[in-house]
């Protein structure tokens, strides 16, 4: 089943047009946060995009753009604005289609279908692997491997999550609570012990690729991954 994430600040909106494409095959999920579009998509990894322009925190374009730095699937705006320029916009922002509102949610079916075709059908072109790299760190996330110098480990999909919100901000301070946020949607049944035995896991693993110097703890706030891509590292001992 092929998945959508919806990105629609209009809560009733969003809530008629995910119905009407689950009822239709698809699997959706509506973002509900919009301070982590981004995070939303990178825990959901769909395969299509609806992407609103006017949202709280920042515009559809923004978000646009961030995604556009992690992947190539099809990103289809869908507004009230029906300028030629917004729809130039969009597109040069990454966007692949752009549908005015309102709309007849049997275009908005087609036009998705188009593009999951085109994307993902048998004429579609070989889509690259996602990679995450810092450094002579290389994590492959859609398939849990984390490399470094040559070797090569297996991670578990928690570990996976956990390695790639470190990696992506290389250098600096992650929070506990943002690591909780990421690695389980409702952390509030979550033991915090619980971050404390994934950590763990992690740092055996990246003692087995001869990188255990690399993760840090740091007391009272998180944890620290160092930027590899710095020619020159800091002595932190």
């Amino acid at each position: 089943m092929q998945s959508i994430l919806l990105v629609e600040d209009d809560a009733k909106l969003a809530g008629l047009l995910g119905e009407y494409l689950i009822r239709n095959g698809f699997q959706m999920q509506i973002v509900a946060d919009f301070r982590h579009v981004l995070d939303e998509f990178m825990q959901f990894g769909p395969d299509l995009v609806l992407m609103d322009v006017n949202l709280p925190q920042f515009d559809g374009y923004y978000w646009c753009r961030q995604i556009r730095s992690h992947s190539i699937c099809p990103i289809l705006f869908i507004s009230a604005r029906d300028s030629g320029m917004d729809q130039v916009m969009a597109l040069e922002h990454g966007a692949d289609d752009y549908i005015t509102k309102p709309f007849q949610y049997e275009v908005v079916l087609a036009k998705v279908r188009s593009h999951l075709r085109r994307a993902y059908g048998m004429y579609a072109a070989v889509q690259p692997e996602m990679k995450v790299k810092n450094g002579s760190m290389l994590l492959y996330p859609e398939r849990y491997v984390l490399e470094f110098d040559g070797r090569s480990v297996e991670l578990t999909k928690k570990e996976s999550v956990l390695v790639e919100a470190l990696m992506a901000k290389a250098g600096r301070v992650v929070g506990r609570e943002r690591l909780l946020e990421l690695m389980w949607e409702d952390q509030y049944f979550i033991d915090d012990n619980t971050l404390n035995v994934y950590i763990t896991r992690v740092r055996r693993k990246l003692k087995d690729l001869g990188a255990e110097e690399v993760l840090e703890t740091v007391r009272g706030a998180g944890y620290r991954l160092l930027d590899l891509e710095s020619p020159v590292q800091e002595d932190r001992q």
